[in-house]
């Protein structure tokens, strides 16, 4: 019951448009990610050396178990779930206020500039509630995709809890897709209390996209993934008992394939509680929808109504988007 006090959920504005392009930081972003991932290999292959040493009679040390013990210890290192642990206790590990990404991302200058975007408060979406534009986090541009540095955290933090639920959930059963389904419910429950609506009056369909899109990205670090019509390779396999790197391209697949405009909350909308829904769609119409006619004079109310529409499913996945009579869409709302 305490713990919405001490949660801040962090927010997004991508209603209100840069006023100044973006620069695109995907590779810096990604080149950080391929950095910690490298590193967390290079410590699961030397754990891995280590034991198999200890099942050789002329290796054996002082600090070895038995040789059942051994194997057992190299059967866990040689699997999925070593990986996944090993890189999510390096970027979505941390606090419920801030993730070990979180913090790098704060406390990094980029090269490219400008990086970020934050909305003015009075021109801000939440300047009817000051507590969700205080954790408001900034847009930036990856990929060619502009959305709120929260959506990194989602992706590596609650996408590690949905790795950890979907994995649970298909060691017991063998109904298919009941495993995702499982997953994907935690997240829609944790979207409606402890991390949305119930403390900010937001249920975020773009953080659930998030959360199944870092789902994915942990599967597909050493089993293929598909994504819409493309299967992605894993970017790990076990060679000669150590994992070794799939692809010379490593930082370009990380995570493009795993952003799209599923991540931006304007084009994927949230559902807002009864006192916030009137002022978001008022400041929208009095101050956003301008900014799109300008940024995009050839968009049309069908174009954006369909967009919307495809970011329903996550490339034909469900992913728990909600459709409530409580959304502001571009489409109706400015055009």
């Amino acid at each position: 019951m305490l713990l919405p006090a001490t949660v801040r959920p962090f927010e997004t504005d991508q209603y209100n448009l840069p006023t100044t392009p973006l620069a695109d930081i995907g590779d810096e972003v990604s080149e950080y990610v391929e950095q910690n991932l490298r590193a967390a290999v290079d410590e699961i292959n030397a754990d891995i050396r280590r034991h198999q040493a200890c099942l050789t009679v002329v290796s054996r040390r002082s600090d070895c178990h038995s040789p059942e013990k051994e194997t057992t210890e190299l059967t866990e290192l040689r699997s999925n779930d070593a990986v996944a642990k090993a890189l999510y206790e390096r970027l979505g590990d941390g606090t419920m206020l801030v993730t070990k990404f979180g913090g790098w991302f704060r406390g990094h200058k980029f090269k490219a500039q400008p990086a970020t975007y934050y909305t003015s408060f009075k021109d801000s979406i939440y300047i009817a509630l000051p507590t969700d534009y205080w954790t408001i986090s900034p847009t930036i541009k990856m990929y060619g995709v502009e959305f709120g540095t929260d959506k990194l955290e989602h992706l590596f933090q609650q996408g590690y809890r949905y790795y950890k639920i979907e994995r649970g959930e298909a060691a017991i059963t063998i109904v298919p897709g009941r495993s995702v389904k499982k997953a994907v419910k935690w997240g829609q429950n944790s979207e409606r209390t402890f991390y949305g609506f119930f403390v900010s009056g937001v249920y975020s369909n773009a953080d659930l996209a998030a959360n199944f899109a870092g789902m994915r990205f942990y599967q597909r670090l050493t089993s293929p993934v598909k994504i819409g019509e493309t299967t992605e390779q894993p970017l790990l396999s076990l060679k000669e008992g150590v994992w070794q790197f799939n692809t010379a391209n490593l930082r370009d697949e990380l995570l493009k394939p795993f952003l799209s405009d599923h991540l931006n909350e304007a084009l994927n909308p949230s559902v807002y509680a009864f006192n916030l829904y009137p002022v978001v769609k008022s400041v929208v119409q009095n101050h956003s929808c301008a900014e799109w006619h300008k940024a995009y004079p050839n968009l049309s109310r069908s174009i954006l109504e369909q967009k919307t529409n495809d970011l329903e499913l996550w490339h034909g996945e469900d992913y728990g988007n909600s459709q409530k009579e409580r959304m502001v869409r571009i489409a109706d709302t400015c055009f």
